[in-house]
């Protein structure tokens, strides 16, 4: 009995080491795995695309005279901070999706796999960013049918699509993390409603700050979504007047804060992020 306990094979490694490459090659395969599943559900498709262009069309033409006397002028000033708060929405789906894939047990038999173990979340998040570009140069289009036109140049404008992308490669950590803790994907859904609308409506997205009321102010200035959305009013608007009281500063001061902000969540909700889905599975 010894001598056959002794000679027993050792049981085999579930997910051997793999090279930097091989991971990359994986990671790749399960983001093209996420991004075709849109074909089977097409609600997630009209939400980052659909309903995003309804905002434009009901804000623009519903409450752009109202706010800024013309509805031009409006989509002027309101479609880059619509893309903004459309990219935090879009975002939501790395949890929803990683929720799924934890709950019907996909999750565990993707690491059961000879796979690198970041694979599987560095998949979700690659495809969130397919998506977000998707969605941004959407609005784009739609927007310049509509009549907004950008006033600097393409490097700026490719300038402030990379620095939507960068944010939301950090903010895609707390979806991560709001999906691994939740018990569901409607609990997922639930939180961005209840946390990402007051975060993106407090701020200067439909609105010029000046026209709120005091006390309000330094809450909007110093809003995340509001400072990420004047650097891309900025960099896609220029450093220049629309209409009569519609300021745009310079993108310099907003496009380093968005960073900074972009750095300090990702330091804080990755690790956390990681953590909990460690102790999940």
């Amino acid at each position: 009995m010894t001598t056959a306990t002794a000679a027993r094979p050792a049981p085999a490694e579930v997910n051997p080491r793999v090279s930097i490459g091989e991971g990359i090659r994986q990671t790749l395969t399960l983001a093209w795995r996420t991004i075709v599943q849109v074909r089977h559900n097409p609600w997630e498709l009209g939400d980052f695309s659909i309903q995003p262009i309804m905002f434009v069309l009901l804000f623009t033409y519903v409450f752009g005279g109202a706010i800024a006397g013309s509805t031009s002028e409006y989509l002027t000033f309101a479609l880059p901070g619509i893309i903004v708060m459309n990219m935090l929405f879009i975002t939501m789906y790395v949890g929803t999706g990683l929720n799924i894939d934890l709950t019907k047990g996909v999750f565990d038999r993707l690491r059961s796999l000879p796979i690198a173990r970041w694979a599987p979340m560095a998949g979700r998040i690659i495809a969130d960013q397919v998506k977000q570009a998707w969605s941004i140069f959407l609005l784009l289009a739609i927007g310049m049918i509509l009549g907004f036109r950008i006033g600097t140049d393409v490097w700026s404008l490719l300038a402030a699509v990379g620095l939507m992308l960068v944010f939301a490669l950090a903010f895609s950590w707390v979806s991560v993390l709001v999906g691994v803790v939740a018990k569901d994907p409607e609990k997922v859904q639930l939180f961005g409603f209840t946390a990402l609308f007051p975060v993106t409506f407090v701020s200067n997205v439909f609105a010029p700050t000046n026209t709120m009321p005091g006390w309000l102010q330094p809450i909007v200035e110093a809003n995340p979504v509001t400072i990420l959305s004047n650097a891309c009013r900025a960099l896609m608007v220029g450093d220049d007047t629309i209409g009569t009281e519609w300021h745009v500063a310079s993108a310099t001061t907003p496009a380093v804060q968005s960073l900074i902000w972009a750095a300090a969540i990702a330091a804080v909700f990755a690790p956390l992020s990681v953590w909990a889905l460690r102790r999940r599975v």
